[in-house]
């Protein structure tokens, strides 16, 4: 305290010492200042001028903080990894670069060829526009000269004679009665569609006389032909029911005649008038004998000679079945072909010849020249004679064990009742038929029953008495159904009935088969073979058989299709030309109005048989060649289908006398569009397809938002009444192409596949030709017949879920086939592809044709298909047994028409023996060329 106060006072005592330290304080401030003033402004401009100083330096290796060489610098291991990532970067910058230099050097080029290519196309559309007017130019030159050489021909117009027209005066002699001077051509144009009019019985005094059933029969199946009008005045045949009379009503001839000249239509000569007497009984009453019929037509089962007139009347069978149908579940097979009785007659012969003659006649006296009176003691003789020999099992009885059925006289009576009589028929091998002794008594109904019940039950008739008139004899070659042999010629019958071979006698057995059904077994096949009769004789066509009609589901479409390389990479193989024009039909039959005179040498009968492809309908039993096949090989010529031609001459050539065709698929599917339309899609770019027909299964319609694809020809969907395996087969109007390819909406099948079964069908027209193969057996332990899907090289049949076929058949499956097969169809909701296989097999005699190595078909993902199911090869065999029992069910009764697409018409009598079936043609490479 006293230093300090001596400090602040200006002590002397310690005052010099003090100013030191202020000194000393005051300087190091001052050189501290200075100091860090030197070392921030000179030391930084000395560094700078140093490394300024070392950069400039001529050795590299002096350098310190300046830029170091790249091995110098990568040492360091991440600065390494960069630096490969620049030296990648910067060469690929160098070959982008590189690229977009040649991709400017090829825009450019590319740039001056499209300027060509478009100058080219400019080029190419002015020659199309300079040839579409050269073609115009030439098409109208090419109709000019047509109209100039062929001159267009309308339908001419019908001329109808007056109602009181009396018409030319009747021959003078009643016997001379023809086409020519009895009936009234003008009545009938060609163009009339034979209108006919059936008289009312009711409404006249003899039909109070009608048997009840026959009448009844017969206005049934009047009202369901085609060709009946109620109108009068257009048609062209009038007819008039007047027997069979009941019992015991005896119309006498007089009275009749009186009625008939009194029919509203008669005018004073009955042209153009068929009065038809039915007969249900062996001793029918001949009402017309001595009856004056003027020039009208007489169709009955009993005629003597001196009212018959060959050519004009007709003799029809008698009407066995009136409104039954016949029991067809009961005919036997056809096969054994020999049978435990080598021939059976049963007859008694109440009155000869020469007790009802009042003669006696030696035999010596009869071989002076005169014909002989009676052979009835001869043909005894002989036939006991052959029955006691032993030699083959006869049965002949000349005597009734019961009360023979009445008869006319010198007729041989029919014994016991009609089952028992098939019961011994069904035993024979041949049945004996003796013609009445009398010469004058062409034909009676106890003889045609005899035949009827013959043919019914496969026995095959052989007729004694050349003189007979068989039924529709002059339209129908009864020798290749029965045997007709002279009286004379008793001793040798024997001998002729066992040098026939099996074959032969098989073939005769279908032969009366297929006649009995069709033109024999109801009231309706009666009615339309007398129709058919007279209108083949004055040359007019028959009318076609319907179509279905198609009811098509409105859909959507334009989705682009794509192109399966799977299915249309053909490599080098040309299948052929896709179609831009409009899809076209087949071409149209032209010869409807002239194949009745050019074909006429033809037969009605003609049987299946390898020969003999002329199936008929049931609906009109016309002549075959109203609808033929052209030889074997070269396809139906169906009305509405073909243009006729030689047959050997286009078999030579693919695809015969249609050098153009295309086929028309039709698929059927039940609620499965996806997989639907993926088979849609497959189907672009096929070459030679005219549309698609799709079969909708389903009650219920698909979606609304459905787009189906495009592929470059027509899509139909039709709706179906109900769900039918059977519509598969329908021959829907909208199919305009004889060829149809069947196939199933989950099937797989290349291009070049389905052109080579289109080839192979083209060459064999009237045959199945597909790729699922299938085969069916004898199974020995089971005494069945046995359904097989296995791979193997014995193959019977050919699955319709990928075939072609002619449309023919899907009339013959949907309006001929027996309705009892459509059914099963129905009931298992399976076997239609093995109906199909049967019906085609049965006509044509031969088998189907099977193509490539395909067995079945793989659809990955498809939903589950009815085939999957256990119970479906258990069915399967049901159906054959079922099929190949030989049902001949009969036709149904619906009103139809005359069946003219395909080689003909025939009722399939459904029986198709094993030998028939068990061999298959396989074509796994193109055929050979003829």
């Amino acid at each position: 305290m006293t230093g300090y106060t001596m400090l602040r006072n200006g002590g002397v005592g310690n005052g010099g010492q003090t100013c030191m330290l202020r000194w000393s304080n005051r300087i190091r401030l001052t050189w501290l200042s200075f100091t860090l003033f030197i070392i921030l402004v000179f030391f930084p401009l000395i560094a700078h001028y140093y490394l300024t100083t070392l950069d400039e330096a001529d050795e590299a290796g002096k350098r310190i903080f300046g830029p170091r060489a790249g091995n110098e610098l990568c040492e360091v291991k991440h600065v390494l990894d960069l630096c490969r990532i620049r030296e990648s970067v910067s060469e690929e910058l160098l070959q982008l670069e590189a690229k977009r230099q040649e991709l400017n050097s090829e825009i450019a080029k590319l740039n001056l060829k499209i300027e060509a290519c478009k100058k080219s196309i400019e080029n190419a559309k002015q020659d199309l526009l300079q040839l579409k007017n050269v073609i115009s130019q030439t098409e109208h030159s090419y109709k000019e000269l047509m109209a100039q050489n062929q001159p267009k021909l309308s339908l001419p117009i019908r001329l109808l004679p007056e109602k009181d027209d009396a018409g030319l005066p009747p021959p003078k002699v009643i016997r001379g009665c023809r086409l020519h001077n009895c009936f009234d051509y003008s009545r009938c144009p060609l163009t009339s569609g034979f209108p006919v009019y059936v008289y009312d019985s009711d409404q006249f005094a003899f039909g109070s006389y009608l048997d009840p059933l026959v009448k009844q029969a017969f206005q049934a199946t009047a009202r369901a032909s085609v060709y009946v009008t109620e109108n009068a005045d257009i048609a062209c045949l009038y007819v008039v029911l007047v027997g069979e009379i009941q019992e015991p009503v005896v119309l006498r001839p007089a009275e009749l005649e009186k009625q008939l000249y009194s029919l509203p239509h008669w005018r004073t000569d009955g042209h153009n008038h068929v009065i038809i007497n039915l007969s249900r009984k062996s001793d029918t009453q001949n009402l017309l004998y001595n009856v004056s019929t003027g020039r009208a037509m007489v169709a009955q089962s009993t005629f003597y000679a001196s009212q018959y007139r060959p050519g004009f009347d007709l003799v029809v069978s008698p009407l066995v079945h009136a409104m039954s149908e016949p029991n067809f579940m009961e005919i036997p097979p056809q096969v054994p072909v020999k049978r435990k009785y080598l021939f059976t007659f049963q007859g008694e012969k109440i009155e000869s010849l020469r007790s009802s003659l009042q003669e006696a006649r030696s035999f010596e006296e009869e071989m002076e020249g005169d014909p002989p009176a009676d052979y009835d003691d001869r043909i005894i003789a002989t036939l006991k004679a052959v029955q006691d020999s032993k030699l083959d099992q006869v049965l002949v009885e000349f005597t009734c064990k019961n009360q023979p059925k009445p008869s006319l006289p010198t007729e041989w009576a029919l014994c016991g009742e009609r089952e028992d009589r098939l019961e011994l028929l069904k035993l024979s091998t041949f049945a004996l038929i003796i013609t009445p002794g009398d010469p004058h008594l062409v034909i009676s109904s106890g003889c045609a029953t005899r035949l009827f019940e013959a043919l019914e039950v496969g026995a095959v008739p052989v007729v004694l008495g050349e003189q007979v008139q068989l039924p529709y004899q002059d339209m129908l070659q009864w020798n290749e159904a029965a045997l007709v042999v002279p009286k004379p010629r008793v001793t040798e019958v024997h001998f002729l009935l066992r040098s026939l071979s099996d074959s032969d006698l098989l073939a005769m057995r279908r032969q009366g088969r297929f006649l009995w059904e069709t033109y024999f077994s109801t009231a309706d096949s009666i009615f339309n073979t007398v129709l058919a009769m007279i209108r083949t004789r004055i040359q007019i066509p028959a009318a076609p058989i319907r179509e279905e009609a198609a009811a098509e589901i409105p859909h959507r479409s334009g989705k682009a299709a794509g192109t399966d390389p799977n299915m249309a990479d053909n490599g080098d193989l040309d299948l052929g030309p896709v179609e831009t024009e409009p899809p076209y039909a087949s071409p149209k039959y032209l010869r409807n109005f002239t194949l009745t005179v050019t074909d006429f040498y033809r037969s009605w009968n003609s049987a299946p048989g390898p020969f003999h492809l002329f199936p008929h309908t049931p609906f009109d039993p016309v002549l075959p060649s109203e609808a033929k096949f052209l030889g074997s090989g070269t396809g139906f010529r169906p009305i509405g289908g073909g243009a006729g031609g030689s047959g050997k001459e286009f078999q030579a050539a693919l695809g015969g006398n249609v050098p153009r065709e295309q086929f028309t698929v039709v698929m059927l599917t039940y609620e499965r569009e996806e997989v639907l339309m993926n088979s849609l899609e497959r189907l672009n770019g096929l070459p030679y397809l005219n549309k698609v027909v799709v079969v909708w299964n389903s009650p219920k319609l698909p979606s609304e938002d459905l787009l189906w694809p495009d592929i470059g020809v027509p899509i139909m969907v039709v709706r179906t009444e109900k769900n039918s395996l059977n519509n598969r087969f329908l021959p829907w109007n909208e199919i305009e192409t004889e060829a149809i390819l069947s196939i199933d909406d989950d099937a797989h099948l290349r291009h070049d596949e389905i052109m080579f079964g289109f080839r192979v069908w083209r060459e064999a027209r009237d045959r199945i030709v597909g790729f699922p193969g299938r085969y069916h057996a004898w199974d020995i332990p089971h005494q069945s017949w046995l359904y097989n899907s296995n791979y193997s090289c014995e193959l019977s049949m050919v699955l319709t879920g990928a075939a072609f076929f002619h449309k023919y058949y899907a009339y013959l499956y949907s309006y001929v086939m027996p309705q009892a097969i459509r059914d099963m169809v129905d009931e298992y909701i399976n076997c239609e592809d093995i109906a199909m296989n049967f019906l085609v097999s049965h006509i044509t005699r031969k088998p189907p044709i099977k193509v490539t190595s395909r067995w079945t078909f793989r659809c990955p993902g498809c939903p589950q298909a009815l085939s999957h199911d256990d119970s479906h090869f258990h069915e399967r065999h049901k159906c054959i047994n079922f099929f190949v029992k030989g049902i001949c069910v009969q036709k149904q009764k619906k009103p139809g028409l005359a069946l003219l697409w395909g080689p003909g018409r025939e009722k399939p009598c459904w029986f198709v023996p094993s030998s028939i079936c068990c061999h298959l043609a396989i074509w796994n490479s193109h055929p050979p060329v003829a």
